[in-house]
């Protein structure tokens, strides 16, 4: 795929599917940490993102522990470039049952939070994708539905959903075709 950016108009919002980092969204009001129950660092998204933030994130996120899966809560981003950080535990796949219903309320709750929070822009990661096992495909046909489908859109105009890899971007680039028809 030629462009590392695919976008999309739906209703009101705008929604971005681009190769990059996370922690390096520096024209987004909140991103989200595919976090662990327990709010703390881990690998992938959960551990690049304690690391950029710093150990002041930790400690917010403390009190805030342990979350449910599908559920998300907000901090601020301490070293990130951005306001907020929603943390959201998704689905482990093949366990957490149903994981559709699970990933899908990840991506709600984030949107909720922001949405009440008056933000204007969210990026999101692949959620469950990595040591949760959550088949990426999959992963991005219930997210992207899921942001398609959320009837709570006022204040947010731009949903960005950040890929780590050409061909993760290139998959959901594609399935983003689908879901939002051009």
């Amino acid at each position: 795929m030629n462009d590392p950016v695919t976008k999309r108009h739906y209703g009101t919002i705008n929604i971005e599917c681009t190769q990059g980092d996370i922690t390096n969204q520096t024209d987004i009001d909140v991103v989200v940490n595919a976090a662990n129950a327990q709010l703390m660092p881990g690998g992938g998204v959960a551990g690049a993102i304690h690391n950029k933030a710093g150990t002041g994130l930790a400690k917010e996120c403390m009190p805030l522990a342990p979350i449910n899966t599908g559920e998300a809560v907000i901090t601020n981003a301490h070293g990130l470039p951005n306001k907020y950080i929603i943390h959201c535990l998704g689905p482990i796949y093949g366990i957490e049952k149903p994981e559709e219903k699970l990933l899908a309320s990840c991506y709600r709750a984030a949107l909720n939070l922001a949405e009440t929070h008056g933000l204007k822009s969210i990026a999101y990661p692949a959620i469950s994708t990595g040591i949760f096992g959550y088949p990426l495909r999959e992963a991005a046909e219930v997210s992207l539905t899921a942001i398609r489908d959320f009837k709570g859109y006022s204040n947010l105009k731009l949903v960005r959903l950040v890929l780590w890899s050409e061909h993760d971007r290139d998959l959901y680039a594609m399935i983003m075709d689908d879901v939002f028809v051009k």
